[in-house]
């Protein structure tokens, strides 16, 4: 039986060593992407979008994201149609990153699928692991927001600016603070 790549751990959702030759050189393919892109001129939309469908792993009709944009490898990020993304928000897409439609993602987001053991031994042995990201359509997310690892935002959600969402939140919710709270429901 042939050994898993750390790759193919870190798609499954298994610990795995993200310093390995595949995936640094992975990381550097999207960091040289996103260099291009962070430079590019703001009225080139044509190259602008020509870059993101090369680090992304789908992008729908009209996605606009504001530079200064980061993430790990690009691959892993789905955004549906009409995605607006402000500046330097942050995605960490060791596990998928899937946006629906009508997207309004305020400043300095940042989605991290990535986390790490607490166990002592398995972090210093440089291994981590990550979870899926979901977001629905028709969600507003307030600045400097935070998505951790593993978390389902439904579709018509509006996370407050500086939340930290740390559980699901269901369709139609408002939720704010740190850790997030629905304060109440949208319908």
């Amino acid at each position: 039986m042939t050994e898993r790549s750390e790759k193919q751990k870190m798609l499954a959702g298994e610990l795995y060593n993200a310093m390995g030759p595949e995936l640094t050189g992975e990381r550097q393919r999207a960091q040289r992407l996103l260099a291009r892109y962070n430079a590019s001129e703001p009225d080139d939309a044509a190259g602008r979008l020509g870059l993101l469908r090369e680090l992304l792993g789908a992008v729908g009709d009209t996605p606009d994201i504001q530079p200064r944009f980061h993430c790990d490898y690009g691959y892993n990020i789905r955004l549906g149609h009409r995605c607006f993304i402000n500046y330097n928000c942050v995605f960490l897409d060791c596990a998928p990153i899937e946006i629906g439609d009508d997207l309004q993602m305020a400043p300095a987001v940042q989605l991290y699928a990535a986390t790490h053991p607490l166990d002592r031994a398995t972090l210093i042995a440089g291994l981590e692991y990550a979870r899926p990201i979901r977001i629905g359509s028709g969600v507003w997310i307030g600045g400097g927001a935070i998505v951790l690892p593993g978390v389902t935002i439904g579709d018509g959600c509006v996370v407050g600016a500086g939340s930290v969402v740390t559980h699901d939140l269901p369709p139609l919710s408002l939720a704010v603070g740190n850790p997030a709270r629905i304060v109440r429901s949208l319908d």
